[in-house]
């Protein structure tokens, strides 16, 4: 081996020796520099107590109140005259639609010429039987011409109250000509065409009374044992940035046999956001407990579940699955997994890794609610 090759091997023993020491003594390689530069930056939240309300969800359908059927009461009579459409709101006894009643004033005439005859008929009787009363008194006039007498005059005045009666039931056909709404409310269908001759009976609109809606929310046995009747119902009608409220006015008694199922009813303002047969989904407000909350962004979904970063020591954290329970806003319930003294990543949760180390900035100073008074605890 030649003197040049082997002083070359004695200078790169001398370098392998004095990295070794440097490294004995702990001076931070240039990867390991580089890796202490290249920690996140993040914030950290505690967690807070609120108070928010225990909310049931359910589907149901939206149904009129009540929803009265408006029929012809007369037959054989055409009809002349419509004035309402659907939608229109109409008042009770407002005039809906017309029957021609040229044939009903005819029969009212006629009936009024037969009580003037009955009533005239009756006078004549009375008169005879005022005579007859007073010729027996003087004793020129039988009993029985007496009683007979008499008794033409009840008669008589016995056809003038049936006139009368048949004259009055003429006056109601009268009104039956006229299509009333029998209370406050909406049209929601009509069928009544002019020109059609009714039947006795037949359907001509359909009235939401009182323009009142209610949902009727199919709940399942367990669910529906916690429904009571004046809870506070809450809807979000789609696209829309206002809720709807109602209240729970009766539950079913019975439990459909093969669902299992049971029906709450709930009452709905009158409100342009809901209709008669829309589909949709509510809240029942149950009450109010107590929930350890966190901000969403705290929380990430890995593999299905939900995991937080806790801030340990030497600022190196460590991934937490947590269970999650109600969301209200931007903040989420922890129901386990964690406790409220725990300091957890807010900010840049989403790209950190078990056992990353973090810079911290902006840490939160938030008071656990568990151990603050109970008023200190928000309510939402």
């Amino acid at each position: 081996m030649s003197r040049s090759k082997i002083i070359l091997i004695g200078l790169v023993a001398v370098v392998v020796v004095v990295a070794g020491v440097a490294m004995k003594r702990g001076k931070p390689s240039a990867i390991a520099a580089e890796a202490v530069k290249s920690s996140l930056t993040v914030t950290t939240v505690k967690p807070e107590v609120r108070v928010w309300s225990e909310r049931v969800t359910a589907s149901g359908s939206v149904t009129a109140w009540q929803e009265a059927i408006i029929g012809a009461e007369i037959g054989g009579l055409r009809l002349a005259d419509v004035l309402v459409n659907v939608g229109d709101r109409v008042k009770k006894g407002e005039l809906l639609a017309r029957f021609a009643d040229e044939m009903v004033l005819n029969g009212i005439h006629q009936q009024e010429a037969a009580v003037d005859e009955a009533k005239a008929k009756f006078s004549d009787a009375d008169l005879k039987a005022q005579r007859a009363k007073k010729l027996n008194e003087s004793g020129v006039m039988s009993l029985q011409d007496r009683q007979q007498i008499e008794t033409a005059a009840k008669s008589a005045e016995a056809q003038v109250k049936t006139a009368e009666a048949k004259l009055e039931a003429e006056k109601i056909k009268m009104g039956y000509t006229r299509v009333r709404a029998i209370d406050d409310g909406v049209i929601s269908s009509r069928t009544a065409t002019v020109g059609a001759v009714s039947q006795t009976g037949s359907e001509l609109f359909r009235l939401i009374r009182r323009n009142k809606l209610e949902w009727r929310a199919e709940l399942p046995e367990q669910q529906l044992q916690r429904v009571k009747v004046g809870q506070t119902v809450i809807f979000h009608p789609a696209n829309e940035q206002q809720s709807v409220h109602g209240v729970v006015v009766r539950i079913a008694p019975m439990l459909d046999a093969q669902s299992r199922n049971g029906t709450a009813y709930v009452e709905l303002p009158a409100d342009k956001f809901m209709r008669a047969g829309m589909f949709v989904q509510g809240e029942f407000v149950l009450g109010k407990s107590d929930a350890l909350t966190l901000p969403q962004s705290s929380v990430i979904m890995r593999d299905g579940y939900a995991y937080v970063f806790r801030l340990g020591k030497d600022n190196h954290v460590e991934q937490v699955k947590v269970v999650t329970g109600r969301m209200r806003g931007e903040r989420v319930e922890i129901t386990g997994g964690i406790d409220a003294n725990a300091q957890i990543v807010g900010l840049g949760a989403g790209f950190l890794m078990d056992g990353d180390a973090v810079r911290v900035e902006n840490t939160s100073t938030n008071t656990p609610a568990k151990a603050a008074s109970p008023s200190a605890s928000r309510q939402e």
